[in-house]
């Protein structure tokens, strides 16, 4: 029924072992320690998976509607050969949402190797402006800044110890995989994050409503040749470490009384206005 290139698998029984790789998606407090622990990440969809692979990312296995099966394959036939055999699992709506917990509408997900980040010096070294993501828990907000990162031309992003996975299933694909073409890595807890960055010749510049804060408008006439824009959490914002390591803080005009924006959205303002 299938071409024999890879190994193409029937499945129906949602319990069988081979699945765990996709078994009880929605669990986030699970996944979110299961799935660094055990190397790996999430890619749904195939636009999504395509872009992985793009970014030399190995996939483990595959879980795919058979309707879906014509698009996918030819996005792993160059595995075909490899040492390693992908295997392809094609079930039923029915069995699939038994294995992940809810409706695969998007007819297929790849588990992938997770890649080792980069060091942080590596990261910033061609780059120009940069976005520095701190303790934003909200996977919905990292997979947006990201894909606004891409869009404006944002060179890399840095995220804190305690910002959420951007590899996590939902980050990447409100991303629409955004987040294997943008190189990202974590930092290290302030003051050290700020020593690396300023090494690397960056002005930190901390978005956030204080009272010394500048326009954004009025610090993009003359903005610096390298600039990390800093981001914190939608109700608290920036930490007072983070303040405190800044070089100058910003903040967005705002009107009707309003006084801030979804961070993604203030993101994208700030990458806009500081484009190089």
């Amino acid at each position: 029924m299938f071409p024999s290139v890879l190994r193409i698998s029937v499945i129906d029984d949602p319990e069988h072992p081979s699945l765990r790789d996709f078994c009880d998606l929605t669990d986030v407090a699970l996944r979110r320690v299961r799935e660094p622990l055990e190397g790996l990440y999430l890619a749904e969809s195939a636009k999504v998976i395509s872009r992985a692979i793009s970014a030399g990312h190995q996939p483990r296995a595959v879980l795919v509607l058979e309707k879906w099966l014509a698009e996918v394959q030819p996005l792993l036939e160059r595995f075909a050969s490899a040492e390693i055999e992908i295997p392809i699992f094609v079930g039923s709506a029915r069995v699939l949402q038994s294995v992940t917990g809810f409706d695969m509408h998007r007819g297929a997900i790849a588990s992938m190797q997770r890649p080792a980040l980069p060091a942080v010096p590596e990261v910033l070294a061609d780059a120009s402006r940069v976005v520095v993501i701190e303790d934003v828990v909200d996977h919905t907000n990292v997979g947006a800044i990201f894909r606004t990162a891409a869009a404006l031309g944002a060179d890399a992003v840095l995220v804190t110890p305690r910002c959420a996975d951007p590899l996590y299933r939902r980050s990447v694909r409100v991303s629409m995989g955004t987040v294997l073409q943008v190189p990202w890595t974590r930092l290290p807890e302030w003051p050290i994050a700020a020593e690396l960055l300023h090494d690397a010749g960056f002005t930190i510049v901390a978005l956030a409503l204080a009272d010394d804060a500048i326009e954004l408008d009025e610090f993009a006439r003359q903005p610096p040749q390298r600039i990390a824009i800093l981001l914190g959490t939608e109700g608290d914002g920036l930490s007072r470490r983070a303040l405190g390591a800044a070089d100058v803080t910003v903040r967005i005009p705002m009107r009707a009384g309003v006084d801030s924006l979804n961070v993604a959205a203030a993101s994208a303002v700030a990458l806009w206005a500081l484009r190089a």
